[in-house]
């Protein structure tokens, strides 16, 4: 007779989805992780069963659907969503759409052909209202982009709290003219856009608000008429790694220096954020926590189709550092 995972969950106590977060990777308390591997090694639980239980013609893959792959953010999600599947004994199959919803269209309708076991989806805007649209017949779970109420599970970041952190530093500077630059092409973008707009307005600030498309080019292009203009802003956020870069090099082009010119704080803390000069202040995003609770989302989905919808909100990091101090 084969072992399940309410089998396992209940030789270890604890509930089916604990199991579930454990081998998918997710977060549990040190005590339930020793209970529920002890429990997988002495039934000889195999992780990729709920898999194998599903119809024989359909793999033990997670697909995964991202929006923007030249966006740094992404490249890391999708790492952390496959590191969390092999340890899960679970392979993943990629597909980029490039912020184009005809593209995200077609890789939907091939990830039912290929007939994967679960997908993990970061939507366009436009995508995020077609999903409600569709049918599948395996579990899917939204990462990073999703609005307050959706059918399906959801693994996100607070932006609009994490924007608002942003603001009330560079208040705490002195800045009192915080522009910022938003993502016109995503969820997330308006999301801290929001959050943005609110913190102003509770600071009895005047919001100076620019929305773009997340383009490298175009954002320097931008941000470049922004900073030579009469009436730029003390301060900007940005809301992406991308338009973060811009501005660096928009800020070089019109010889403005940070913070003295001009402050600058952004979100996702990649490499090259602590090691510029100034360093950036930054929101860091939970990347790897978002990759491993995506992955135990599809995995507990497949072995209890009929569970609660799951939404996590996972909270941001401010990193401050001199980009945004005030000289």
């Amino acid at each position: 007779m084969s072992v399940g995972i309410k089998d396992v969950a209940k030789i270890a106590g604890v509930s089916p989805a604990s199991v579930s977060r454990v081998l998918g990777g997710g977060s549990v308390s040190d005590k339930v992780r020793e209970q529920v591997l002890k429990a997988v090694k002495s039934t000889g639980y195999r992780p990729n069963m709920a898999a194998r239980r599903l119809r024989s013609n359909r793999t033990a893959t997670i697909g995964l659907i991202v929006a923007d792959l030249v966006n740094p953010f992404f490249t890391a999600i999708t790492q952390a969503v496959e590191s969390a599947a092999y340890k899960a004994g679970m392979r993943v199959m990629f597909c980029n759409t490039g912020e184009d919803p005809e593209r995200e269209e077609m890789y939907l309708k091939f990830m039912q052909e290929e007939r994967v076991s679960g997908l993990i989806v970061a939507p366009t805007t436009q995508g995020l209202k077609s999903l409600r649209k569709w049918s599948f017949d395996f579990p899917l779970v939204l990462i990073d982009r999703a609005r307050d109420k959706e059918k399906f599970d959801v693994i996100v970041m607070d932006n609009h709290t994490a924007t608002k952190e942003l603001v009330i530093h560079l208040h705490s500077q002195g800045y009192q003219r915080i522009g910022g630059l938003f993502g016109a092409t995503s969820i997330t973008g308006e999301q801290r856009k929001n959050g943005y707009i609110e913190a102003m307005h509770s600071l009895g600030l005047k919001p100076e608000v620019k929305s773009l498309p997340s383009t490298a080019i175009v954002a320097q292009n931008e941000l470049e008429a922004w900073f030579s203009s009469p009436d730029r802003p003390e301060a900007v956020i940005l809301s992406n790694s991308l338009f973060t870069r811009s501005a660096l090099m928009a800020a070089r082009a019109t010889g403005l220096r940070i913070p003295h010119d001009i402050a600058i704080a952004g979100f996702d803390d990649e490499p090259w954020s602590s090691l510029v000069d100034p360093g950036i202040t930054v929101i860091r995003q939970p990347v790897e926590m978002m990759g491993k609770e995506a992955v135990s989302a599809v995995i507990q989905r497949i072995e209890t189709p009929d569970a609660p919808l799951r939404r996590l909100v996972l909270s941001g990091e401010c990193v401050i550092r001199d980009s945004s101090q005030k000289p």
